[in-house]
């Protein structure tokens, strides 16, 4: 390896460190209680070598979101393949739910933390395209071929990741516990949940 590459992979590698300890530190401490002196103490640099690679906590912030959005589109790709696109829309809300439940702290960061002052809307459009495109897709398929109640792909969307999105953060923020359910009582009720809200889309 010459000189130039194993520079770049070094600047590479750094720039990962970087954002593996800024989202250790988001997941644990909060996002607000972070700051970029916090991060640069973690991975033991100062706050300017961090700077070198980021303008700000914001922009660390969407690149945090971006990779975690990237686990979840994985997620959808491994979990939610079957060619029927009725019985693959079925798989991507259960596993976008269970993606969800087995990752809160970082689901917070992606869809319930409020977003940054400073925001760049360019990076905050392409954060998750890859997921809502496969989950537009399928509904799509599933419109053309007369398998749900939607006429509008769109509209569809909305809808289904409305209905992942609140169950999952119901369950975040630990508001179903005003039902009293045991935890396997959770984890039925919203497998219910969600076999309620497909039997009542489906044509």
């Amino acid at each position: 390896m010459g000189i130039t590459e194993r520079k770049e992979r070094e600047k590479q590698e750094m720039r990962q460190r970087i954002i593996d300890a800024a989202m250790y530190m988001f997941l644990e401490d909060g996002y607000n209680k972070t700051s970029i002196r916090n991060i640069a103490e973690k991975i033991e640099y100062s706050p300017a070598t961090v700077y070198l690679y980021f303008k700000d906590k914001d922009e660390l912030l969407y690149e945090v979101q971006r990779q975690a959005f990237d686990k979840l589109n994985e997620a959808f790709l491994h979990e939610a393949t079957d060619p029927d696109p009725w019985k693959r829309l079925e798989q991507i809300c259960i596993s976008y739910v269970r993606f969800g439940l087995a990752n809160e702290e970082l689901y917070d960061l992606m869809f319930i933390i409020r977003a940054p002052m400073n925001v760049d809307e360019k990076i905050h459009e392409t954060n998750g395209k890859d997921c809502f495109g496969y989950v537009f897709e399928c509904l799509a398929e599933c419109i053309r071929k007369g398998l749900v109640r939607f006429e509008n792909p769109q509209l569809g969307m909305l809808s289904v990741w409305a209905m992942g999105h609140g169950l999952v953060s119901l369950q975040v923020r630990c508001r179903l516990k005003v039902l009293d359910l045991s935890d396997g009582d959770v984890d039925n009720m919203l497998n219910n949940a969600i076999s309620e809200y497909l039997r009542q889309i489906k044509r």
